[in-house]
């Protein structure tokens, strides 16, 4: 099985030490090949959303390792991330044997049915000379499109047994960026999404995580740049049109999406994030477009006017191309707030697009004197504002919070795809050290940040250890404000009061850190956050920056999810 793993791009296999799995480990050390980092954490949450964030960053797939019961039952929540976030990801699990299954041996539990709605496939494998071929189709599996999690566990038996197992040779693994690719269904899908382009007077382009993981996103910064489309970026999408781009107009997404005719959403789902599928204005709906990377992503729950489902890229240029082919040739000649001028082979306003230039340069413009707020306690913001001067283009951004990590949504946007990591629709809690380890090993000459929430915080600091030990760097910036924001003022608001909503004020989570070898410090005032973060960055370990914060501040959001 680790051979298998190593021909589908495994560099690295994250665990939690357990005696069900000890073959796999005696593998890694004396098995022939290159070799395969094992690291080692202090939770299997950790391990599975270090794997998750691995094939996240690399598009190559992530490979966990946990022991039997309470070691899967442990990375449920972890999985349940990956498949959600459409992350090609292997989870193997120990199992007890089969010889005794019944009779009540350690950690015995079926694992497969509690992970069968949250994976693509869930499976146990009881002979050992099928290992092999087990593993090559979990990856397999897990790299087609619609990507996603699989698990598969191993009774006891098998994975201690030996058997000539037939193990794929070189050329029976794809490389691991080119998954299965899958074609647009019906080119008659494509022409129908440029005949409501060109009807379309305020178009705007959503772009979602999957036009990063499917490799799609040349063709979609080509697309949008040849079309003149306004474009909103979400997750992994966001830097595939870097920060001042023309065209780039998230941060005047309000008036986007109320005022489009037709919105065009790829690689991303049409879920409380977007509204649910509702844009325009009331009087007057947005046509609405869903293009995915497999059709069982097309959503269901709402009125399309047109759809289209396959290989991304292919989608941008057929797009684009179909569109040049429909207009004979060049069209109007737009320019965009004094930008450089592109033909237009679509039917946008100019003044739409002049329009939300506009709009985006005023939201920057009022960013400003919170970015630079003096305010003692310390605004969030102002954290944002400080670590902004000092983040390169090449940064992985990583956010696992509320509210805190909220600003950093509103305040932050990548120069590059693929650098953005927050835990997804489903919402949980606690990916953040997992994410850290998984960057700074993916990409190990960049700056690595990771943004958290005090409430985060309590659910995986201890795997500060495992960055230590591992000799990791990672800037960690903890928003403290000793309460869960996030519920403490929706609660409030609802009911005039709030309870179980508060943390230990000015707890010292960078005490924490320093007594598990790394270090830290405790910020209480504006003007030491620029020197700290200074000193976070040059220390070369694991460092938090432990910044206390002004509790009554409550990010300003439009929606609750629900």
């Amino acid at each position: 099985m680790v051979a298998v793993a190593r021909e589908y791009g495994v560099s690295a296999i994250f665990t939690l030490s357990g005696g069900h799995v000890f073959p796999v480990y005696d593998a890694v050390v004396r098995g022939a090949g290159p070799t395969l980092r094992l690291i080692d954490v202090r939770h299997e949450q950790t391990a599975v959303f270090a794997a998750e964030a691995t094939a996240r960053l690399t598009r190559a797939p992530g490979f966990a390792v946990v022991t039997a019961g309470p070691g899967v039952t442990n990375s449920v929540s972890a999985v349940t991330t990956a498949w959600f976030n459409g992350a090609p990801v292997v989870v193997l699990g120990g199992r007890a044997p089969d010889y005794r299954w019944g009779a009540g041996s350690l950690q015995e539990i079926d694992h497969p049915p509690l992970l069968a709605s949250v994976t693509k496939r869930a499976w146990t494998e009881h002979e050992a000379g099928k290992v092999g071929a087990a593993m090559d189709e979990a990856f397999r599996l897990a790299l087609a499109p619609h990507r996603g999690p699989v698990f598969l566990d191993v009774s006891l038996e098998a994975l201690y047994g030996q058997a000539e197992a037939d193990v794929p040779g070189p050329d029976a693994a794809p490389s691991p960026t080119a998954a299965p690719r899958t074609e647009i269904s019906d080119i008659s899908d494509i022409s129908r999404i440029v005949e409501l382009l060109r009807g379309a007077r305020h178009p705007v382009l959503v772009l979602g995580s999957d036009v990063w993981l499917g490799g799609a996103e040349v063709a979609a910064r080509r697309a949008a740049e040849e079309l003149r489309l306004p474009v909103i970026a979400n997750g992994q999408a966001r830097g595939i049109l870097p920060a001042g781009h023309e065209l780039l107009v998230t941060r005047a997404r309000r008036l986007a999406f109320g005022q489009a005719d037709l919105v065009i959403v790829v690689g991303t789902p049409l879920d409380f994030r977007l509204g649910y599928g509702s844009f325009g204005a009331p009087e007057a709906p947005a046509q609405v477009v869903h293009v995915a990377d497999s059709p069982g992503g097309i959503a269901t729950h709402c009125q399309l006017a047109a759809s289209a489902a396959g290989d991304l890229t292919a989608f941008f240029d057929g797009l684009a191309a179909a569109a040049g082919a429909v207009a004979g040739g060049p069209g109007r000649f737009n320019t965009v707030a004094g930008g450089p001028g592109r033909f237009n082979t679509v039917g946008t306003d100019p003044a739409w697009l002049a329009q939300l230039a506009d709009a985006t340069r005023a939201a920057l413009a009022a960013d400003a004197p919170l970015l630079a707020s003096d305010a003692d306690p310390v605004h969030p913001a102002r954290i944002y504002g400080e670590l902004l001067k000092v983040l390169d283009d090449d940064t992985v951004v990583i956010g696992d919070g509320g509210d805190f990590v909220s600003f950093a949504g509103k305040y932050v946007e990548p120069s590059r795809p693929g650098g953005w990591l927050d835990p997804g629709p489903f919402g949980c809690l606690g990916t953040g050290l997992g994410y850290a380890i998984a960057a700074r090993m993916a990409r190990p000459s960049a700056q690595v940040v990771l943004l958290l929430g005090d409430g985060a915080a309590g659910f995986s600091l201890m795997d500060a250890d495992t960055l230590v030990r591992h000799r990791l760097p990672v800037v960690m910036i903890c928003g403290n404000n000793g309460a869960w924001g996030l519920e403490k003022h929706p609660m409030r608001a609802l009911y005039g009061h709030d309870v179980a909503a508060d943390l230990q004020p000015g707890c010292r989570y960078d005490e924490v850190v320093r007594a598990l070898g790394g270090a830290g410090e405790l910020v209480t005032s504006p003007g030491e956050i620029g020197p700290a973060l200074r000193r976070a960055f040059e220390s070369g370990v694991p460092y938090l920056v432990n910044v206390v914060t002004d509790p009554e501040i409550a990010y300003p959001r439009s929606t609750t999810g629900v």
